[in-house]
């Protein structure tokens, strides 16, 4: 069953970086504003560790052309099997093969170049101060987010995710549907100028024990549906808890065609690279 002591020991942050992406082979390695894409989560990696503390990072991948560029970055690297079909899955398998078994894990996407550091250092801080078994981070959209959101959604229905929490933080649901729907929204739009719609952010700490569960578990019927692995763990008691953070600058979650690399340089050109604040926190 979910649940169990937490310790505040070792938290691990795996970077799952495959070369095999359909609609992107080989985007860790490719450039984003004169630096790899592999090369801009790192730097945030180091920062995050820095801040949390007692923390390692290590690139999870199944090609040695991601594994060398890992390692001139000086980066830990872990071999996986190319037949693991997540990056949860990807992120275990590479705990697995540390000499000391970490207590939290945080699957780090290596296709997400905009995660602030303080924001995977937050979920680590989350997991060793709670009782819950995942920690994922949401932001409250304003009324121009939502408008945003909803109208991305006529062209893309599956992209952008909701999330339903309770007043301490537990998730309730996460959905690609805009939730809850809204009885009187003029009115709300009076009261508040943020709405009352959680917006998902795509990262995830773990409790070792959790990710395992996961890494063995079939997939749910919701999560089938959805398409969210996330749900996975609500269909079946576990406790996730949602971490507020601030709407991200840069909108982008993670890149996976040559639009979103055109987007991501058009997003640093017009909002500043984020890049050297993360690398002047990085560890020597």
């Amino acid at each position: 069953m979910p649940g169990g002591e937490r310790s505040a020991a070792r938290a691990l942050v795996v970077i799952p970086a495959r070369h095999g992406s359909t609609r992107l082979p080989g985007k860790p390695l490719m450039s984003i504003a004169g630096r790899t894409l592999l090369e801009r989560v790192l730097a945030n990696a180091n920062a995050a560790a820095r801040l949390a503390g007692n923390c390692d990072i290590v690139v999870a991948t199944d090609d040695e052309r991601i594994a060398d560029h890992a390692r001139e970055l000086g980066a830990d690297v872990r071999m996986t099997s190319p037949d693991l079909d997540s990056g949860s899955s990807r992120a275990f398998a590479a705990a697995l093969q540390c000499a000391i078994a970490p207590d939290h894990v945080i699957n780090l996407q290596g296709d997400a170049p905009f995660v602030a550091p303080d924001v995977i250092a937050g979920l680590i801080a989350a997991l060793r101060a709670g009782s819950a078994d995942v920690a994922t981070p949401v932001y409250r959209l304003d009324w121009a987010r939502l408008d945003r959101l909803r109208a991305h959604k006529q062209t893309a229905p599956f992209s952008g995710t909701t999330c339903v929490r309770e007043a301490q933080g537990r998730a309730l649901w996460f959905s690609k549907t805009i939730l809850p729907a809204l009885r009187d929204e003029a009115g709300l739009r009076i009261a508040d100028p943020l709405s009352p719609v959680w917006q998902h952010l795509g990262l995830y700490a773990y409790t070792l024990r959790a990710l395992e569960w996961f890494a063995a578990a079939p997939q749910g019927r919701y999560e089938a549906m959805e398409g969210l692995e996330q749900l996975r763990f609500l269909e079946n008691g576990w406790t996730v808890a949602t971490v507020p953070v601030a709407a991200p600058e840069h909108a982008l979650s993670g890149i996976d065609t040559p639009q979103d690399l055109a987007l991501a340089e058009d997003a640093i050109a017009r909002l500043g690279d984020p890049f050297p604040a993360a690398a002047e926190q990085s560890p020597a």
